[in-house]
C-alpha cells in the first residue's frame, strides 16, 4: 500500500538533514510586497525626530546583472542602488546620505550608471553626500565615490586603482596542439575580435587599446570633477592603476580625510544642519538591520584576491571580454 508522508513530516526531515544540534531550516512568511522598507538603526532621544540620514551601500562586485545565491537569483547591485536612491530622493525627511563603500569595482558601464545616478541625486535633492570607504573602494568603487561631496576612508582602507582593464585570452595554440580547428564565419574582419578561439593579432589589440584609452579618459574626467582641488596633471600622475592606503590617499588628495562609519554619520549630520536626526537603512522585508555596520545581503562564498574578499561569480561566468573598472590584484609585467 502506497503511503504519502504528511507535509509536516517532510519538513521535519528537511530540518534534520545536514543540520547540527542547534541548526535547522527556518520557514517564515514573507510579505508579498517586496518594495524597500526602512529601518531606523540609530536615533536621537526624544519624540518627533523627523530628519533622517540614509545609509546606502556600494558593496561587492559592481555588475549590472542579478547576483546568484544559494537560494537562486539575488539582487542586481545597480538596480538596488538606484532603487535606494529613488526612495531617499522621494522622502523630504532625508537630509543627508552616507555612502558606505566596500567594493573593488566592476563593469565600466555598471560603475558609470551608479555614478551618474548619484550625480543626478545631488542635483535634484541638494543634500550632502558623505562617502566612507571601508575595506576597499578601488577602481569602480572609487569611481562611484567621486559622485559624493566628501570622501572619507578608513586608515586601513584600500582605494585608488584608477584605470581600465580588459583581459584577453587565446587558446589557439593549445587547440592547435590538440588538433582542434575552430572556424568562425563572420561579416567582417574584426567581428571575431577578442575571441579565445583565435590568435591575438596586433590589429585586434590596437583596437581594444583604443577603447581602453577612451574609458580611461572618462575615469580621469570623473576624478577631476570629484576632486576639483587636484590639478589635472596630479590626477594623471595618480591614475596609473596602483592602489593606495587610506593614509596615502589622504596625502595625495584622493580622499578628504580619514574616518570611520560613525565619523561619516557625524559629518553628514553637521553638513545637513539638522539638530536631531535618525539614521535609517533600506532593505527588503525579509532582511533585518541591527546597526550601521550590518551587512546588506545574505553572505556568499568569496574568492580571495590580494587579501581582499571579493565575491566574483558573475565575472567568472562571463565568456566574452569585459571592460572593467576593477582592481584585480594583477601587477602587469614590464
Amino acid at each position: 500500500m502506497k503511503r504519502t508522508l504528511p507535509f509536516a513530516a517532510v519538513l521535519a526531515g528537511l530540518v534534520c538533514v545536514g543540520c547540527g544540534q542547534h541548526a535547522g531550516i527556518l520557514i517564515r512568511p514573507v510579505p508579498v510586497d517586496q518594495r524597500l522598507q526602512e529601518t531606523v538603526i540609530l536615533a536621537d532621544d526624544g519624540w518627533g525626530v523627523r530628519d533622517k540620514i540614509a545609509i546606502i551601500d556600494v558593496d561587492g562586485l559592481i555588475v549590472n546583472q542579478a547576483e546568484r545565491t544559494f537560494f537562486g537569483q539575488g539582487e542586481n547591485p545597480v538596480s538596488l542602488f538606484v532603487e535606494k536612491l529613488d526612495r531617499a530622493q522621494s522622502d523630504p525627511s532625508v537630509k543627508a546620505i552616507v555612502l558606505r563603500i566596500n567594493s573593488p569595482g566592476g563593469g565600466v558601464t555598471a560603475s558609470d550608471i551608479m555614478y551618474n545616478r548619484l550625480v543626478q541625486f545631488r542635483q535634484y535633492k541638494r543634500v550632502p553626500i558623505i562617502a566612507v570607504i571601508q575595506d576597499v573602494g578601488a577602481s569602480g568603487g572609487y569611481y562611484v565615490a567621486c559622485g559624493s561631496d566628501t570622501i572619507l576612508a578608513h586608515p586601513t582602507a584600500v582605494t585608488g586603482s584608477i584605470g581600465v582593464i580588459v583581459q584577453l585570452v587565446s587558446f589557439a595554440d593549445l587547440m592547435e596542439k590538440l588538433g582542434i580547428d575552430a572556424q568562425a564565419v563572420t561579416s567582417g574582419r574584426f567581428k571575431s575580435m577578442g575571441s579565445p578561439l583565435k590568435p591575438l593579432e596586433k590589429e585586434d589589440v590596437a583596437i581594444v587599446q583604443g577603447m581602453v584609452n577612451d574609458y580611461y579618459e572618462r575615469f580621469v574626467g570623473v576624478v577631476q570633477a570629484g576632486r576639483p582641488k587636484l590639478a589635472p596633471e596630479a590626477v594623471r600622475a595618480l591614475a596609473d592603476g596602483r592602489v593606495y592606503t587610506g593614509q596615502q590617499a589622504k596625502a595625495n588628495g584622493l580622499v578628504d580625510d580619514l574616518g570611520y562609519m560613525m565619523d561619516a554619520v557625524a559629518e553628514a549630520r553637521k553638513r545637513s544642519g539638522a539638530s536631531r536626526v535618525k539614521v535609517v537603512m533600506y532593505h527588503r522585508p525579509l532582511g533585518y538591520r541591527p546597526n550601521a555596520y550590518a551587512a546588506t545581503a545574505m553572505p556568499t562564498p568569496a574568492t580571495q584576491i590580494n587579501m581582499i574578499n571579493v565575491s566574483m561569480p558573475a565575472l567568472l561566468e562571463l565568456s566574452q571580454p569585459q571592460f572593467l573598472y576593477l582592481w584585480s590584484g594583477h601587477t602587469p609585467r614590464e
